[in-house]
C-alpha cells in the first residue's frame, strides 16, 4: 500500500490533477508564508526602536529582540511553511497530520513574538514560557516530518531536511537553556554561547533546509537541468553540516582549533552550494527574470558574510569593538542571503499554491478571461519593488552595524516594514479578489485542471 493511502490525514483530499498526492492543504503553507510576511514588518519596526542600542551594544536587549523577531518571528516561520510544503512533495510521503502542522504554527508563532517581547521588557516570565512553546513547536514538528524523512532513495534534499531537523531541535534546546539562565551573561559576540547557537540555527537549522529544498526548486524555476553526475550538492550538505558541529561546541567553550577547522569545513560546503546554483544558472532554460535576480542577490550576501566574518575575527584579536560590529554586520548578511531567497522564492512558491487553490475551486480564468497564470496572482511591480526594499534593507543594516551608524539601522527597519507590507500587499490582494469573485468567473471542473509548462512540474 503506498503511503499516501496510509496516511491520507496528511495530504489534501481536494487537490486538482497535476498536483502531487503528498502535499498539505494550501492553508498550511500559506498561513506559516504569511506570518513570517508580518513578523518582517515587526522585526523592521523594532529595528528603528534598536537603532541608537544596535549603534552602541549589539548585544543589548532592544537589538536582541529585534534579530529574534527576524531570525524566529520571520526566517524560521518562512522557512517552517517551505518545510511542510516540500518534504511531502520531495520524498512523496504526506506529513503525519495537518492538524499537527496547525498547532506547529500556533505554538511557533506564540513563542517567537513572546521571546523577543519578554527580552525587551525583561519579563523573565515571558521568555521562560516562550521557550517552552518553542520545545512544543519543534517536537510537534519532529513528529509531523518523521513520515516524510524516513523516505529512502530520495537524494541530497532529503538528507539535508534530516539534518536540519536535528539542527532545529539542537538550536531549541540551546536557546531554551539560554533562557533558563539568561542572567548568566553569555551574550558576548567576542565569543560564547550566543555565536554557538546562532551558528548552529542560521546554518545547521534555516541554511541546510534551503541548501536541501533549492536542488528541487532551482531546476523546476529555472527550467534547468545540470547533466552528468553532481557531487557539490552533497559536499554543500557534508561540508556545512560537519562544519556546524565543530563550530558550535569550539565557539561555545572558546576552542579555538575547533572552530578553526568547522569554519574551513562549513566555508567548503557553503562554496559548493554556490556552485551548485552556478551550475543551475548556466544550464538554465528560462530567461533572466527576478527570480534569478533575488537568488544571484541572496548569493552575494553570503558572500559578503563570509568576508565579514574573516574581517571579525582578525579584528577581535586587536580591536575588539570593531571586531564585535563586524560580527553583528555579517551576521546581518548571512540573515540577508535568507531572506532575500524566502522573499524571491515567495513569489514563486506562493502563486503555485494559490493557483493550485483556485483550481481546486473551478477557477479556470485570470483578470483578463485568459487561463489562469501564475502570472496573473500577483503584481509584477510590487514584486520589483519588494526585491529593492529588501536589498537595500539588508545593505543598509549591515553597513549600520558596522559603522555604528543609528541612522542607517533607521533605514534599514523602514524597509523592512515597507517590504513586509508590499509581500502582503502584492501576494494576497489579487488572489482574494478572485475567489471574491469566484461566482462570475468561467468554472471548469478541478479534475480537468492541468499545470502551467515549468515551475509547476512537481519534483
Amino acid at each position: 500500500m503506498p503511503p499516501e493511502a496510509r496516511t491520507v490525514a496528511g495530504s489534501w483530499a481536494q487537490r486538482p490533477s497535476g498536483v502531487p498526492g503528498s502535499v498539505p492543504p494550501p492553508s498550511v503553507p500559506l498561513s506559516f508564508l504569511l506570518a513570517a510576511a508580518v513578523g518582517l514588518i515587526g522585526c523592521g519596526v523594532a529595528w528603528v526602536f534598536a537603532r541608537s542600542a544596535a549603534a552602541t551594544d549589539p548585544t543589548s536587549n532592544p537589538v536582541v529582540a529585534a534579530v529574534h523577531l527576524g531570525v524566529l518571528a520571520t526566517l524560521a516561520t518562512g522557512i517552517l511553511g517551505a518545510t511542510h510544503q516540500f518534504a511531502p512533495v520531495i520524498t512523496g510521503r504526506p506529513l503525519r497530520s495537518v492538524r499537527l502542522a496547525r498547532a506547529t504554527l500556533v505554538s511557533f508563532l506564540a513563542a517567537s513574538w513572546m521571546l523577543p517581547l519578554g527580552v525587551a521588557t525583561e519579563q523573565v516570565a515571558v521568555t521562560a514560557i516562550s521557550g517552552a512553546l518553542t520545545g512544543v513547536a519543534l517536537v510537534l514538528l519532529a513528529v509531523n516530518l518523521s513520515g516524510p524523512l524516513r523516505a529512502r532513495g530520495k537524494g541530497v534534499p532529503v538528507l539535508a531536511l534530516r539534518v536540519a531537523l536535528a539542527g532545529a531541535l539542537l538550536t531549541g534546546f540551546l536557546g531554551v537553556t539560554f533562557i533558563g539562565d539568561r542572567q548568566a551573561n553569555w551574550f558576548v559576540l567576542a565569543g560564547h554561547v550566543d555565536l554557538a547557537m546562532g551558528v548552529l540555527g542560521m546554518f545547521g537549522w534555516l541554511g541546510m533546509t534551503y541548501i536541501g529544498v533549492a536542488e528541487k526548486l532551482w531546476p523546476m524555476f529555472m527550467l534547468a537541468h545540470v547533466p552528468g553526475p553532481r557531487r557539490a550538492p552533497r559536499v554543500a550538505v557534508v561540508g556545512v553540516g560537519g562544519g556546524v558541529l565543530l563550530i558550535t561546541p569550539g565557539l561555545a567553550w572558546n576552542i579555538a582549533p575547533l572552530a578553526g577547522i568547522g569554519a574551513v569545513l562549513m566555508t567548503t560546503g557553503l562554496g559548493a552550494h554556490l556552485v551548485s546554483l552556478t551550475a543551475h544558472v548556466r544550464h538554465r532554460r528560462r530567461k533572466a527574470d527576478l527570480h534569478l535576480v533575488f537568488v544571484i542577490t541572496s548569493a552575494g550576501w553570503l558572500v559578503l558574510g563570509a568576508a565579514l566574518s574573516l574581517a571579525a575575527a582578525i579584528e577581535m584579536t586587536g580591536d575588539a569593538r570593531l571586531g564585535t560590529s563586524l560580527a553583528a554586520a555579517a551576521l546581518a548578511a548571512f540573515g540577508g542571503w535568507l531572506l532575500e531567497a524566502l522573499v524571491g522564492h515567495s513569489y514563486k512558491v506562493v502563486p503555485f499554491v494559490v493557483w493550485s487553490a483556485l483550481r481546486s475551486r473551478s477557477i479556470a480564468s485570470g483578470p483578463t478571461g485568459k487561463p489562469l497564470m501564475f502570472s496573473d496572482l500577483y503584481d509584477h511591480t510590487s514584486a520589483g519593488a519588494a526585491y529593492g526594499s529588501v536589498t537595500a534593507a539588508v545593505a543598509c543594516l549591515c553597513a549600520g552595524l558596522a559603522a555604528e551608524a543609528p541612522a542607517l539601522v533607521a533605514i534599514a527597519g523602514a524597509l523592512l516594514t515597507a517590504t513586509g507590507l508590499v509581500i502582503v500587499v502584492s501576494l494576497m490582494v489579487i488572489p482574494l479578489r478572485m475567489l471574491h469573485h469566484a461566482a462570475s468567473m468561467p468554472r471548469v471542473r478541478a479534475d480537468a485542471a492541468r499545470p502551467e509548462p515549468g515551475p509547476v512540474t512537481a519534483p
